[in-house]
């Protein structure tokens, strides 16, 4: 899907590793330092919309689980990268600001930016209404569900009971998607669907290609992905489905949004949104208009 590769091989070591690595509370995650970020202007009316202690700080600091490729994960120094990673580059580069991404469990992330120790998240978020009655979205992709399953194995992702299903803890996926498809299994008097969970999604995607899960379920571009690194042991398992926006949480009513929405509409206007998506091969979910909270305004 992209012109970058992922560095770290679909193995229980690599994903052992993403494990100790990647979910580790209150460290400092260096991103790639650039990429994003190269060649883009400073947008004056962006930067007269930020909050002064934003500007006195000069650096938006981001709490990231960074165990999902291509969106964002590390490469073999530790360094964070990804195209989310370069598109929040690019976007704080309108602000004139600098990045600091701050490594967190996917379910300490909101928490933390309720309890003003971040000021923002970048995870892959899907924007929910249940997660918005704790923080505030700004809107700047979408994605789908897609399955995978073990080459040669056909799964139907709409009739997957009595099943193993391997998914990221705390996702969509987790918390939402693989209970309400058991759920239905056992009203319809079926075996329900057995979900495994992991912390990495490295390690649910590991899962299927040893054949100790069934399939995996996880957002389009990550699945997407993760079968083209592994095209010999992996399958796309249906098409995508449920379509959703992803969104940056931020703190309720805080100032910094309308200055994040700004940006992200320069990006758009001078290209370099598109370009940052067409990079990676991930330009399908792209946007054309910025909002905010959209899973509340339909």
């Amino acid at each position: 899907m992209r012109i970058k590769t992922f560095v770290a091989p679909l193995a229980l070591a690599a994903a052992a590793a993403l494990l100790l690595t990647g979910c580790v509370n209150n460290e400092t995650a260096p991103s790639k330092g650039g990429d994003g970020a190269s060649g883009v202007s400073v947008d004056e009316a962006s930067v007269a919309l930020l909050p002064d202690d934003i500007k006195e700080a000069g650096k938006l600091v981001i709490g990231t689980d960074a165990n999902y490729p291509p969106n964002e994960y590390k490469d073999s120094d530790g360094t964070v990268i990804g195209w989310e990673i370069d598109l929040i580059d690019a976007m704080a580069a309108k602000l004139g600001l600098e990045t600091e991404y701050k490594a967190s469990q996917f379910d300490n992330i909101i928490p933390s930016i309720v309890g003003n120790k971040l000021d923002f998240g970048l995870s892959s978020f899907t924007d929910t209404i249940e997660r918005e009655e704790q923080v505030d979205f700004v809107n700047y992709y979408t994605a789908g569900v897609q399955w995978a399953s073990t080459k040669g194995t056909e799964v139907d992702p709409n009739n997957a009971c009595g099943l193993k299903v391997a998914v990221q803890s705390t996702t969509f996926q987790d918390t939402e998607e693989v209970p309400a498809k058991s759920d239905a299994c056992v009203a319809a008097g079926k075996e329900p669907i057995e979900k495994l969970q992991f912390e990495a999604q490295d390690a649910a995607a590991n899962a299927v290609a040893l054949g100790q899960a069934d399939a995996f379920s996880a957002d389009s571009p990550v699945t997407l992905y993760a079968i083209a690194q592994n095209g010999d042991k992996l399958q796309a398992a249906g098409e995508t489905f449920d379509e959703a926006p992803y969104g940056l949480p931020i703190a309720k009513d805080s100032e910094l949004t309308e200055a994040i929405v700004s940006a992200f509409e320069a990006l758009i206007a001078d290209g370099t949104y598109t370009e940052i998506l067409d990079e990676w091969g991930v330009a399908d979910g792209g946007l054309d208009e910025i909002t905010i909270n959209a899973a509340s305004k339909g």
